[in-house]
């Protein structure tokens, strides 16, 4: 059972009604009579509450009834609001308890004035800071927020075009429909990339600098295009907004092999390179005579790009931006084109912008279009020589072989950029994310629930800490995939919220198990050489549909994952238009979230970031693994559990990492490991409970240990809407102030430190297991405000939403590795 904070702690269930009557109780009533009322109320409330939100455990339906009023048990919160009569209110979940009751309505009541006075103290405290609308004053520091969306790769139209016409009109409804995602963005390669089944190109004459042979018609995009006008059909007749159309983004991976220099696998003596795969780096660019004023292969390339849009708009789409180069700083196996930040700046200075403000004056223009590691130095190059540029473009990606760490890492450099972009004064700068997915291979291939189900979560996370650190929109990779992941001609797979498996639709021709290797049934699907069974075609329609892969589209040829889901919960609610408003998860005055105040055992179960490259932060303390700290020979050690079961311990860093700039996690065993001393402050007799924290070795250990700390950094941009408090870094400096000082408690393996105002926080791994993201909505689309509640942990949680001024907007309860969405 959950180790939760508030064990012993609460000695009521405040009094609720089921309808918007108050309930008065009047003094003069018999005794008997208000007892046996508030009696009937509480296990009304109980027995509903446990229907529609208590985790389902292995008991039977009035064993979980005991467990929920059992005083050894931890109590959980039902589902109170207190707003006025006249305000709408819906929570909307998404269970691990419950895998198949997707965006399930949770079943809420109104609270009375008096349960709200004599309300019991939470264990988690949610505030947040309510605007009128997005359009406000008060909101007006925090970016707009332009949408959601996902790319249309050939992998993707062709995936759409094995389906039937049931399939097709499913798929089109749950991305962009009214009942779906309300996606209102994507992206599109310029020429083929990874995710085709082959290389290609629009002009493959070497030397035709004029482009006099490039394909007009864009004939081997035509089903990728008309997937994108179907697509804005649907979106734009979905009722989103009366304005309503899709941002489309294009973005290169190569440009024609004949534009290329050479690389170490092409023939000695080649002029250009023989593929567009790879790419050399010689010169900071793949482009044969790099990117100065007169490089006539730069200059044809960026025409080549202009020409690409305007053969899209004579088609039907119109696109709204372009990416200089997919991920520039990888020399890639597959499609690709090396710059660096220099060549980069050039390339656009001396022929993309200038082409393109002359040619499609209205279209928006992003630098980088990589990973969080960079981007800050990308978009200060181009800062520092005035170029006109809309935007950066960021991937989720951590960069290294570890694919646990996607979506993990680089939150603090986001929040560099914004406050970047603030300092030049350019408060309309785009930060958009263009690029986020899972790989290896998909959560329906190897079937393992739970591993699917953190997949959801760190995309859900990402969204949310992306969002709270400035961005304006985020972009998934692939919309449509294969059981497998691909097609992908450099059996490059990934994953993706919906897969195609047009075989197992209702009257589809009966199909041999799948693995890895094989195809399925077409031939551009060769996915992977791996010999591995797709573990989701052993499994049948029941089966799935349990574990909260839906049977009805299964019947029409799809998979529908939980990413899938845990995206809804904030695309759907976060509209075009909408802008973050400040809010964090905090705890109580005497509980944390997962344990008692002061003792107990850690709650939250195992720490899936107790991992090599995950960044040290600190956060409200909230009793978790994520902040439990073991002091072993001066080394500070954290344990865990990846997502495949596997025990992890790690423990902090000794040097500031240069991309980060922060103190990371690390191998134990390595030279990379801290060794650190505590040092007391305060003469023996008065111990002041406080200490520094001092490292002892590594390059940047100074002789006499008065730089040698460990210290909190707060982030840029003042926190973004999570504030000081939430997510600050850790780096290596100066002993001689608060921000050095700490307190250890071995009995709970906090640390814990008091520099911020607002309250304490604590060492943490990457980032706490409860979260929120707060969202005011714009009035020309639904002018409400959604509260995105994210529960990473094996444990459920009670919480109460504040305004920011302290007044209770609703106290409740989220299980176990569980998504809310609170609609006002």
């Amino acid at each position: 059972m959950p180790n939760n904070a508030n064990i012993g702690v609460y000695s009521t269930i405040p009094d609720v009604e089921q309808s918007d009557r108050t309930v008065e109780e009047s003094a003069t009533k018999e005794p008997l009579r208000r007892y046996v009322v508030l009696c009937l109320i509480f296990v009304a409330a109980a027995v509903v509450y446990y229907h529609y939100q208590v985790p389902r455990h292995p008991v039977s339906r009035n064993q979980g009834l005991l467990l929920l009023i059992n005083e050894e048990q931890p109590r959980l919160y039902p589902c109170v609001f207190y707003l006025s009569k006249s305000d709408t209110r819906k929570v909307i979940q998404t269970s691990l308890g419950e895998p198949s009751a997707q965006w399930s309505e949770v079943a809420c009541f109104r609270g009375t004035e008096e349960t709200k006075m004599n309300f019991p103290i939470p264990s988690a405290r949610i505030k947040v800071k309510m605007f009128g609308t997005s359009s406000s004053s008060s909101s007006s520091s925090f970016p707009e927020i332009l949408g959601f969306g996902g790319a249309f790769t050939q992998a993707t139209s062709l995936n759409y075009n094995r389906l039937g016409d049931e399939g097709k009109a499913a798929f089109l409804e749950l991305i962009f429909g009214a009942t779906g995602l309300g996606y209102s963005m994507g992206r599109v390669p310029i020429n083929s990339c990874d995710f085709s089944v082959s290389s290609y190109s629009f002009d493959d004459v070497d030397g035709d600098f004029s482009l006099s042979d490039f394909d007009e018609s864009v004939s081997k995009d035509k089903l990728t295009i008309s997937l994108i006008e179907e697509a804005s059909n649907i979106y734009q007749n979905a009722g989103w907004s009366s304005t309503a159309s899709l941002k489309i983004i294009a973005s290169p991976w190569s440009p024609p092999a004949w534009m290329k220099k050479p690389t170490l696998s092409d023939p000695v003596g080649s002029s250009h390179a023989t593929s567009m795969t790879g790419s050399s780096y010689e010169g900071g660019t793949c482009l044969r005579d790099n990117a100065g004023p007169s490089s006539k292969y730069a200059a044809s390339w960026a025409l080549y790009i202009s020409k690409f849009i305007t053969a899209y708009k004579n088609q039907g789409v119109t696109l709204w931006g372009v990416t200089v180069q997919n991920e520039p700083e990888f020399a890639a196996p597959w499609e690709a084109c090396a710059y660096d930040k220099e060549v980069e700046r050039e390339f656009v200075q001396n022929h993309l912008e200038p082409t393109i403000r002359a040619d499609h004056p209205d279209l928006k223009i992003f630098i980088f279009d990589h990973n969080k590691d960079h981007a800050v130095e990308w978009t200060k190059a181009f800062y520092s020589s005035k170029t006109v540029v809309d935007g950066t473009a960021y991937h989720w990606y951590a960069g290294g072989m570890d694919r646990l760490l996607d979506g993990g890492v680089g939150q603090a450099n986001l929040h560099r950029l914004r406050a970047a972009a603030l300092e030049q004064e350019i408060g309309d700068y785009l930060l958009v994310g263009s690029e986020a997915c899972h790989c290896p291979s998909t959560g329906y291939a190897g079937g393992d629930l739970k591993v699917g189900w953190a997949r959801a979560e760190r995309y859900a996370h990402t969204i949310l800490a992306d969002l709270a650190a400035g961005s304006n929109a985020w972009i998934e990779w692939n919309l449509l995939l294969d059981a497998k992941g691909g097609p992908n001609h450099l059996g490059n797979v990934c994953d993706a919220p919906i897969l195609a498996v047009p075989h197992r639709a209702n009257g589809a021709p009966s199909m041999p198990l799948l693995s890895l290797s094989e195809k399925t049934g077409s031939s551009f699907n060769v996915s992977s050489n791996k010999e591995d069974t797709v573990v989701g075609e052993t499994r049948t329609k029941e089966e799935l549909n349990a574990m909260g892969n839906p049977a009805k589209f299964i019947d029409v040829g799809l998979v529908v994952q939980p990413m899938y889901y845990y995206v809804g919960h904030i695309s759907r609610h976060v509209r075009p238009g909408a802008r973050a408003m400040p809010a964090l998860v905090d705890g109580s005055t005497t509980a944390r979230i997962f344990r008692p105040l002061n003792g107990g055992v850690a709650g939250g179960g195992y720490n899936d970031l107790a991992r090599e490259g995950i960044e040290v932060t600190t956060w409200p303390c909230e009793g978790s693994t994520r902040q439990e700290w073991k002091f072993d020979l001066g080394k500070w050690k954290v344990f865990g559990h990846d997502w495949l079961g596997k025990p992890t311990v790690s423990c902090l860093g000794k040097e500031i990492d240069k991309d980060f700039q922060g103190v990371l996690l690390t191998s134990c065993e390595g030279a990379d490991a801290g060794v650190y001393e505590v040092r007391a402050l305060g003469r023996p007799d008065r111990n002041t409970g406080k200490a520094n924290i001092i490292l002892t070795n590594g390059a940047s250990v100074n002789v006499d240990k008065q730089s040698n700390c460990l210290r909190v950094s707060p982030l840029m941009n003042e926190g973004g809407t999570y504030g000081n408090r939430g997510g600050a870094q850790i780096s290596i400096g100066d002993c001689n102030d608060d921000a050095a000082l700490w307190e250890f408690s071995e009995d709970t393996g906090e640390i814990v430190s008091n520099f911020f105002a607002g309250g304490e926080v604590c060492l943490t791994t990457g980032w706490p297991f409860l979260q929120v993201g707060a969202f005011q909505n714009a009035v020309t689309e639904n002018a409400g405000k959604a509260i995105v509640v994210l529960n990473e942990a094996n444990d459920s949680a009670n919480f109460v939403l504040t305004a920011d001024d302290g007044d209770l907007l609703m106290s409740s309860s989220i299980p176990a590795h569980s998504i809310q969405t609170i609609l006002i």
